[in-house]
């Protein structure tokens, strides 16, 4: 027994669509074998429009905890200022260091360290980036993309790790093939 949404979808393209319909389906084809081989033939794809606001939270998340680590960084320094004069600032910054929580991770040394966003919200920042790049992506999306997270497209390039980036580079200048592209990616992301 045939699938009914299958039926619908190939009457609907063979008896009524015209040219433009046509390349709308196509780059839904294509984004849509892009996203399977990201994600293993996995049948439940990751909703982009979540994603997006799961980042973004991310995001401004990140941003409250280095103010909140600034502030409490900056006390802990006014204290022991007060109560031990006698430290040069190096002690001081050896002793906040290892005293305040998180410290050694923040925003400057997690860029260095490669991404920590979770597979799937990578793997959907990734299709989403090379289907803007190459001109595919509905207006809507990037728009709702843009009111939710500004120049997205900057923020997703500075979140990539460096071989997600020339992976990219290379599949956008057209030195790899999209099977070579997807596998690599996929590969990629299994060692985040």
């Amino acid at each position: 027994m045939a699938n009914p949404e299958l039926v619908q979808a190939l009457e609907y393209i063979l008896n009524r669509c015209d040219e433009r319909d046509i390349e709308v389906i196509a780059g839904a084809v294509v984004r849509r074998r892009r996203e399977l081989a990201m994600f293993g033939g996995k049948s439940s794809i990751p909703n982009p429009g979540n994603m997006a606001k799961e980042m973004s939270s991310q995001i401004n998340l990140d941003g409250a905890m280095d103010g909140l680590r600034k502030q409490i960084r900056d006390y802990a320094v006014r204290i022991i200022k007060q109560e031990a004069p006698e430290l040069s600032e190096d002690q001081i910054e050896m002793l906040t260091r290892n005293w305040i929580p998180g410290e050694r991770n923040s925003k400057k040394n997690r860029s260095s360290e490669g991404s920590t966003l979770p597979r799937n919200v990578l793997a959907s920042m990734i299709d989403q980036f090379v289907s803007f790049s190459q001109g595919q992506m509905e207006a809507e999306e990037d728009q709702a993309l843009r009111s939710e997270m500004g120049p997205w497209p900057d923020k997703y390039w500075k979140s990539f790790p460096q071989v997600i980036r020339l992976l990219i580079t290379d599949y956008l200048k057209g030195e790899i093939k999209e099977s070579d592209f997807n596998t690599r990616i996929g590969l990629a992301l299994n060692m985040q």
